[in-house]
């Protein structure tokens, strides 16, 4: 009779009366699952009318409906396939790459790495998601790290004699870029090797960029010395005039005393390569004046280089231009001291005569040899100017007044030279 008691009675009806309809094929969906629902009960899953819905796995997606239907022709509606989860391919940073551990497919996890002297920017590793893109950034290589830049050591040197400043040459330093090896420029702050650099520490600076405008930099020291004597001053009531800096090797200081003193010691001295001064420490000291010799040149001598003389003859003390040049030269006696002007006085006429220089007097034979040596007329007042070197400069038949003398003078070639002096030193006689 076909009963069976292990079957429930209302099964065993359903399968008689859809002996005859038309089944589908059973579902096997790879890498996924479908769920149906059929109206006769679960038995009946693939026949006529059966729904079936369908899930691919965790990392795969559906490629076709989402439901398939069981037909009448014992064909399902569609056709499906769950196909794994695929990301975009990444793109390969310059200057680097990635390596992933299941290609662009999900759950693949990709980690980036930089070329030597590239730095990774972004996130170094990335995830292929279920929504078909990477988690994270993806990363680019830049170039982060400096060039590098070595300079030279410490330049030192020391100045040749006479001279403030040395010439120093170095090589110049080469950068190294640690990327592509591609230097932009280079900028050099301080001067150029082969330049004239003075007394001291001067700091010298390199800078590098590369094509990702890092810079790298290294600095170094120049440091020029001048061998020094020490200063030294002029002697009291003289002149110091000194070459170069006044005190560095090589250089040579000159002294000279002002009007009415004498040098004693060395008038030259030189800065000497053990810093020692040659020659000996320069006094000046009043001038003593000997009338005591037997010759006119012999007194001249005695003025040669050191002082100008202003000779003043009248044939007796009562003449009237006599008389009135001393008027106009006792005032001025500052003036005639800072020109370096020695007065000397010759009154009378042979055997009568005399001659004198401030309180000191000149022997009558002396006073005679003076006028005859310098062509001074005997019977007529006259004045004669003469420079340091004993060169008659101008001649008068009456007497200058101070402002004519002084601007003569003022005229001469040393005197220019002291003018200055005594400007540097303060003198003067206001």
């Amino acid at each position: 009779s076909g009963y069976s008691p292990i079957e429930d009675d209302e099964d065993v009806y359903a399968r008689n009366r859809y002996k005859e309809t038309p089944w589908c094929s059973p579902i096997k969906v790879k890498h996924g699952n479908a769920n149906c629902r059929t109206p006769q009960g679960e038995y009946y899953k693939n026949v006529l009318g059966t729904r079936c819905d369908i899930r691919c796995q965790k990392g795969y997606e559906l490629h076709g409906p989402q439901q398939l239907i069981c037909q009448s022709n014992k064909r399902w509606s569609g056709k499906v396939l769950c196909k794994q989860i695929r990301c975009p391919t990444l793109s390969m940073p310059t200057n680097g790459g990635f390596k992933c551990i299941d290609g662009a497919y999900f759950n693949s996890r990709c980690e980036y790495y930089c070329s030597p002297g590239y730095q990774l920017k972004g996130d170094r590793t990335v995830t292929c998601m279920d929504n078909k893109v990477w988690s994270g950034r993806p990363a680019s290589c830049v170039d982060m790290e400096p060039p590098r830049i070595q300079c030279p050591s410490v330049k030192e040197k020391t100045a040749e004699p006479n001279k403030l400043t040395a010439r120093v040459f170095w090589e110049t330093p080469e950068g190294r870029d640690t990327a592509d090896g591609i230097l932009t420029d280079v900028i050099l702050k301080g001067p150029s090797p082969g330049s004239h650099f003075s007394e001291g520490d001067h700091k010298i600076q390199y800078t590098v960029y590369d094509r990702a405008e890092n810079k790298g930099t290294c600095k170094f020291l120049v440091k020029v010395r001048v061998r020094r004597c020490g200063k030294l001053n002029a002697p009291e009531n003289g002149y110091i005039k000194c070459t170069g800096d006044g005190d560095n090797y090589g250089v040579t200081c000159e002294f000279s005393c002002i009007g009415g003193y004498e040098l004693q010691g060395s008038p030259a001295r030189v800065c000497q390569y053990n810093l020692g001064w040659s020659g000996t420490e320069p006094t000046c000291t009043p001038m003593n004046i000997n009338v005591a010799v037997r010759t006119a040149a012999a007194l001249l001598d005695q003025f040669y280089e050191k002082r100008r003389l202003l000779i003043v003859s009248t044939p007796t003390a009562a003449n009237f231009f006599y008389r009135l040049q001393l008027g106009m030269l006792q005032p001025e006696q500052c003036g005639l001291d800072l020109r370096h002007v020695t007065v000397i006085e010759l009154v009378g006429v042979f055997p009568a005569q005399i001659g004198r220089i401030g309180v000191k007097l000149l022997p009558a034979a002396l006073a005679l040899q003076l006028r005859l040596l310098l062509r001074i007329p005997h019977y007529n007042f006259s004045v004669v100017v003469m420079d340091k070197h004993g060169m008659d400069k101008e001649r008068y038949s009456f007497p200058p007044t101070p402002a004519q003398l002084f601007a003569l003078i003022d005229t001469f070639p040393l005197r220019k030279e002291e003018m200055k002096l005594q400007a540097e030193t303060g003198q003067s006689c206001t």
